[in-house]
This record gives C-alpha cells, structure tokens and sequence, in this order.
C-alpha cells in the first residue's frame, strides 16, 4: 500500500494543521503516553525552528484525542536547550497548555538506550533518549530546510538527531562531533531513525530555507503543511519541494531516492522506496497545483 502523504494550503496554518490531524485515527492514542519530538535546534525564529502556531495547535489536537500525557523530548544543537526553549517560549507554551517538557541533556545514562545496526557507518553506536522507544505514541514535527553542515537538508530525518545524545553521560563520548566529522553523516541521520517508529509527522513548509540552514538562510514560501507516517516518503516529497523553488546543488543532485539520507533509509526499510509507494493527497485547491509540481519533480 502506497503510503499517504497529505498537503493543506499554510496560509492560515492553525485551519492546515487542523484538517491534516483529521485525516488520522487519533482517538487510538486515548490514554496513552505521547513523545513529541519538535524542532527546536536553536533559538533562531522560523523556520529555524517550530513555529509557535504550529506547536500550540498541534499539542491541542493530541489532546483532544484524551492521551494519559504528552512529553516533549528536545536537544537543541546551536545553543543551550534550556535556554533555547525558554527564549522560543517553550517552556511557557507547555505550561498553559499542560504538557511536560524533558531536557534530553539532563538525562541520566539509565534513560539512555544504546542502538546500532548493521552495517552501521557510527563507530560505536549512538544513545537514544528512552523517552521515544518507551512511549506508547511518537508524534514528530520538523521544518522544510537545507543544512549548510553536511546534512543537505533537515526535514524528518534529520530532525531525529535531536532524539540522540550529545555526549554519553559515562565516559563523555562526543556523538555529535563524531557525526559532523563524519563523511557517512547523512546516512548516519538515516541510521538514528532505525530506533522508533513515528506515528504522525508534521511538516511545516509555510516558509522554508533553501540555501544555508538550520539557523539562517535563504526564504521562500510554499505555503503548505504536509502530514504522513512515512518518513522516507515525507522527505522524498520535502525535497522535491525544495527543488521547485531552487535549491543547492547537493539538493538538486541526482535522482530524489538516491539522496543519501533517502538511500540509506531504504536499504534499512524504514520507509518508501520509489514514487509508486507515495500516494499525494492535497486537501485543497492550491495544494492541488503544488502536488503537481511535486510530481514533476520526480521526474528529473
């Protein structure tokens, strides 16, 4: 079964995000335990990070669905975590709106789970935060950017890395200077995501960066927000968006399937293999036009 990709127009995005979580059975996720998994890598303002809209109404639609709690997990790479999720309001959000907030890097080694897979590109593995293999319900929400430092771009993927430790509580092993440093880096983000599965991603493609990124770069404005459970599909669809609108070379390179976070991905099965696995739903007329110029994309 192709997997579903839906797109609403993000012109009033508190309406999108509303008719995107309609299109999922999120009364299963009564009286369970959600890990939510943002995007708040820095402090720097959308769509560096979550946009404040899209978190609040993402939060207020879990809870509708009557969920035991919702526990948002963050590490933030460029800056404090604390700090960023203060300046970004964070912290404040999750008060009015009831939902806990757990600093990854405050995290004893015991709330650390060490994974690795075969054939894996990390030279002794990496720490993922318990939170997100424990929980009942994974919820992510990313933005739509490249990355000027090796990863070429940042959508779901790549936004799980902020799920991984920094340094290993025990022996202060460095995995993020470890994944920088390294030439594989882009299917090491791919190998990450082998340690839980999502069950509603969010992409916020209002505004999107496509040149620099994470923090800053060049801006432009699909308009749309997009929702699936496949990460492999999300992404093949984030990029092609990001060709439409010109993007870097290293984004623009080759066939969509054959970017490297997107291979590596596939040869680990946890998602879309080709175009005929993605099934585009636009829930209205102009993402109706972008869905087209999505799938011309593919075509390059």
């Amino acid at each position: 079964m192709a997997s579903e990709i839906f797109l609403a127009n993000g012109t009033n995005r508190t309406k999108a995000i509303d008719q995107l979580l309609e299109q999922f059975k999120l009364k299963q996720f009564k009286g369970k335990q959600i890990a939510l998994k943002a995007n708040y890598n820095s402090a720097d303002p959308f769509p560096a990070q979550t946009h404040s809209d899209t978190l609040k109404q993402l939060v207020s639609g879990l809870q509708k669905a009557g969920p035991s709690e919702i526990i948002m997990g963050e590490r933030s790479g460029m800056g404090e975590t604390e700090q960023v999720l203060t300046q970004s309001s964070v912290i404040d959000f999750a008060k009015k709106l009831k939902f806990k907030v757990q600093v990854l890097n405050d995290l004893h080694i015991a709330e650390w789970v060490h994974c690795d897979v075969d054939g894996s590109h990390w030279d002794r593995g990496f720490l993922m935060a318990r939170l997100f293999m424990d929980a009942d319900v994974v919820v992510q929400t990313c933005c739509l950017k490249t990355h000027k430092f090796g990863g070429h771009f940042t959508l779901s993927l790549k936004n799980s890395v902020g799920m991984v430790a920094r340094y290993n509580p025990q022996d202060g092993y460095d995995f993020m200077n470890e994944l920088h440093g390294s030439p594989h880096q882009r299917e090491m983000i791919a190998e990450i995501n082998t340690a839980y599965e999502p069950q509603l991603i969010l992409m916020d493609g209002v505004d999107a960066f496509v040149h620099g990124g994470p923090a800053v770069g060049e801006k432009v404005s699909p308009n749309v927000v997009l929702a699936a459970t496949d990460r492999v599909a999300l992404d093949a669809v984030g990029v092609a968006v990001l060709r439409h609108y010109g993007t870097t070379q290293e984004v623009e390179a080759g066939s969509i399937f054959k970017q490297a976070q997107l291979a590596r991905a596939i040869e680990l099965g946890l998602g879309a293999r080709s175009l005929k696995d993605i099934k585009l739903v636009p829930l209205d007329e102009p993402s109706e036009k972008l869905s087209e110029e999505i799938l011309a994309q593919f075509a390059k």
